[in-house]
């Protein structure tokens, strides 16, 4: 039996979203500001830039973590490496070699609850049942799952032209039922989401941050030819076919 007090009843900490075992909360202010940082935190305050958590409830279902994204837990939690045997750790350390994630990620299971370490970047809760129960991510956004979901490396459909993007070959697919905590640099009210029914979907530059896995994936150029890419001043786009949806900010990370 536990009981936590001045967290989640503090006036300063506000549930922002929730979805299946996840809850999302953002602090209001920064109250943890000297005489040096104090006009940084006002105005990264007035801007939206907050620092955010996410909390877990092992009750609903056991949780997969991003290594190194566990604060605290609290009650009856156990910590697992998810290694189910020699091929699952193979397996798991060749997707984790090619799609740039962490070859291990820890399972939680218990009835606790379990705490992740806060972030300024925006928490996104997707359920998988909105992507008909499977999803491509781009690099950097998996944080955390229900651990029925299954992980795997979605290849590009063109190795050549992936290369020639400097884009690389391989992005973490997830499939399952179940919901999935990303990590963004872009406001889930500034993302925009285009469904495609039998249709192309052409990007200039990393915008995508997710897309069905229906969907077939590649880089090609903007142009038939070399002369009609360089006519367009574009080169190289990225390209989604097919019928499914895709996760796009509208301007590419850090961009001005």
């Amino acid at each position: 039996m536990y009981q936590i007090s001045n967290f989640m009843d503090n006036d300063d900490v506000k549930t922002i979203d929730s979805l299946g075992p996840f809850t999302v909360v953002e602090y209001q202010r920064d109250l943890s500001v000297t005489p040096d940082n104090a006009a940084m935190a006002y105005y990264s305050n007035a801007m939206n830039v907050r620092k955010r958590q996410v909390l877990c409830d092992l009750s609903k279902a056991q949780i997969t973590l991003q290594a190194g994204a566990m604060q605290w837990t609290v009650g009856n939690v156990n910590a697992t490496t998810g290694i189910k045997g020699v091929g699952d750790l193979f397996g798991k350390a060749l997707r984790g070699g090619v799609t740039g994630e962490s070859a291990i990620k820890p399972e939680y299971t218990g009835n606790g609850l379990l705490v992740l370490e806060p972030t300024y970047k925006h928490i996104l809760l997707v359920d998988l049942a909105d992507w008909n129960g499977s999803i491509v991510l781009d690099d950097g956004l998996f944080l955390a799952c229900d651990s029925r979901l299954k992980h795997k490396a979605v290849m590009r459909s063109n190795v050549s032209s992936a290369v020639a993007g400097n884009e690389g070959l391989f992005n973490l697919g997830i499939q399952g039922n179940g919901v999935v905590c990303l990590e963004s640099a872009c406001p889930k009210e500034e993302l925009v989401t285009i469904s495609l029914q039998d249709d192309v979907l052409k990007i200039d530059g990393n915008m995508a941050i997710a897309w069905s896995g229906s969907l077939d994936f590649t880089v090609e150029r903007s142009g038939k030819s070399l002369i009609g890419s360089a006519a367009s001043g574009e080169g190289l786009v990225n390209v989604y076919r097919g019928t499914g949806k895709v996760l796009m900010a509208p301007v590419r990370s850090g961009t001005v």
